[in-house]
C-alpha cells in the first residue's frame, strides 16, 4: 500500500478538519491542502468526505460558515472553528494521543 492509498480511521476526519481550522478561516479546498501538506502528503481527503466531516462539524456547532472570495475570486465557503470546536479540538487530541501512544506501546512489543 502506497502512502497515497492510507485509509482514514474512522473519527480521524473530525479531528483533522478541526485542527486545520485552529489557525483561522479556511474554505473546503484549503482544509483538504492543509491534511495533505500536514501528512507529508499520506493523507489525501475524498471531497464528499471532506464535505460530509465539514457538514457534521456544523451540525455539532464545531465550527460555523460564511461565503467569502478565495485567494483565487471564487465565491468559497469559509469555515471556521468556534469555541465549541476548540474544545472539541482539545478534547479529540488528547484522545488520539492516548490511542496513538497505545498503539506504539503495543506494537513495540516482542
Amino acid at each position: 500500500m502506497g502512502t497515497d492509498d492510507l485509509m482514514l480511521l474512522q473519527g480521524t476526519l473530525d479531528v483533522l478538519v478541526l485542527r486545520a481550522l485552529a489557525d483561522g478561516p479556511q474554505h473546503g479546498y484549503a482544509v483538504a491542502r492543509w491534511i495533505h501538506d500536514a501528512t507529508d502528503r499520506a493523507l489525501r481527503v475524498e471531497d464528499r468526505a471532506l464535505y460530509v466531516a465539514l457538514h457534521r462539524a456544523l451540525e455539532r456547532g464545531w465550527v460555523s460558515a460564511s461565503w467569502g472570495a478565495s485567494e483565487n475570486n471564487r465565491r468559497a465557503r469559509f469555515y471556521t472553528l468556534t469555541r465549541s470546536g476548540r474544545r472539541a479540538l482539545a478534547r479529540n487530541e488528547r484522545q488520539w494521543k492516548n490511542y496513538v501512544a497505545a498503539m506504539t506501546k503495543a506494537l513495540g512489543r516482542a
